[in-house]
This record gives C-alpha cells, structure tokens and sequence, in this order.
C-alpha cells in the first residue's frame, strides 16, 4: 500500500461526515499501512476540530499506537526569508 499524508490536520474544523471519513482512514491503515498526519494542534483539541471527544480519542488512539511523532517548535518555515517588522518598500 502507498503511503498517505494527511497535512494540516486542524487548519479547519471537520464537518460530521468528513471526521466519520477521517476516523474511517485511520482505522483502515490501522496496522495494516503507513499513515503520516501533520498539525499545528495538540491531541488534546482534536475533540473540538473533529465535533466529537470520542471520534477524536479513537483515532489518536491509533494513531499514536505504533508511532514515531515528532514535535517541532520554533518560526514557520514558509516565512523563513521574510521581514515582519519592517513595512513594505515605497514605489
């Protein structure tokens, strides 16, 4: 089986059909396939992003059962070349 990546998980909430599809992947792959997730969220608010503490708790459950995860801090790479601070140039 091919690997999936699912990226940004979190970025908007999940509508009840889309979180039962998600819940439905992970248990799919489950043991069976590799599954790569990414967010900017912490486990303890994907009760909120997918409108269900028990979907939510399920679907970590699997996910983080054979896991390697890995937590990254710092400045966001895409804005890694670019001046906040300074206001933008005058033509």
């Amino acid at each position: 089986m091919p690997l999936i990546v699912v990226d940004e998980v979190g970025y908007i909430p999940f509508d009840p059909e889309a979180a039962n599809l998600m819940f439905s992947l992970v248990s799919a792959r489950y043991e069976r396939a590799s599954l790569i997730v990414t967010s900017n969220k912490p486990f303890s608010a994907w009760g909120e992003i997918f409108g269900d503490e028990v979907v939510a708790a399920a679907m970590i459950d699997r996910l983080v059962h054979h896991a390697e995860i890995l937590s990254l801090k710092g400045d966001s790479f895409r804005l890694r070349d670019k001046d906040l601070g300074s206001p933008p140039p005058h033509d």
